[in-house]
């Protein structure tokens, strides 16, 4: 196997990577990743279909695999392992423990793939590593995968919320947006409220009810930077 083989049987299995975990991919795209013409991807894509990989491609759109197709687990460098093993101890460390919960499994899940020498370097380097105990580590809420799966679905959210200064509760059908974090208030929901016909900011710890309601919104056309730049350092809270 020549070099020019070797780097086409590198990039066709990234772009195998890269269509299975993307919806929809542009020839255009494609090509502006790995630094090739959109002739060489038309080529690619045709030597993944030869090899029996099912591309689908969307007229006008582009290209993505068909449903329910898997691709075998991806081996993980010694580099990728221990970025993951770093990101676990920070993870652990957050304010809620449903991702706690469902991080640790995922890393458990990869680590169970792992070439032999490769698992042993990653065990050895997640006993050789501590978060500061200045850093939060008590689980104030357990409801961000809850939330999370919403979100990803455009379901509306109904909540029971206590206010920051009146400490009120108020009950409120919220349209998850973006999640937000920091060190001091931990996990916060923006979110299109209902109530207020504006976007508001909650703090997951002060919300004492949640439920998935099945009535869908419409996708916000507003982006987060954009929500972020408009609000700059003056967060607007219920």
């Amino acid at each position: 196997m020549n070099d020019n083989d070797t780097k086409r049987l590198s990039r066709l299995t990234a772009m195998l990577t890269q269509l299975q975990t993307k919806r929809v991919l542009t020839s255009t795209k494609l090509a502006e990743k790995f630094g090739v013409s959109v002739r060489t991807i038309y080529r690619d894509i045709k030597a993944l279909e030869q090899a029996g990989v099912p591309v689908v491609t969307e007229e006008g759109k582009g290209y993505m695999l068909m449903e329910g197709y898997s691709v075998p687990p991806v081996m993980f460098t010694e580099n990728e392992a221990n970025a993951l093993v770093t990101a676990e101890q920070l993870v652990l460390k957050n304010r809620d423990s449903s991702l706690s919960k469902e991080y640790t499994e995922a890393v458990n899940k990869i680590k169970a793939v792992l070439l032999y020498t490769t698992k042993e370097k990653a065990d050895l380097l997640s006993k050789r590593i501590a978060v500061s105990a200045a850093m939060p580590g008590t689980s104030m809420s357990n409801s961000l995968t809850f939330i999370q799966n919403a979100l990803t679905d455009f379901k509306v959210l109904k909540i029971t919320y206590q206010s920051e200064h009146k400490q009120e509760k108020t009950e409120r059908k919220i349209e998850p947006f973006a999640l937000y974090y920091n060190l001091e208030e931990s996990w916060t929901l923006i979110a299109y409220c209902r109530l207020r016909k504006d976007y508001r900011m909650f703090r997951l710890s002060r919300i004492s009810k949640l439920m998935t309601l099945e009535e869908k919104f419409t996708p916000h056309k507003l982006t987060l930077k954009e929500y972020l730049d408009s609000k700059e350092k003056n967060f607007q809270h219920p």
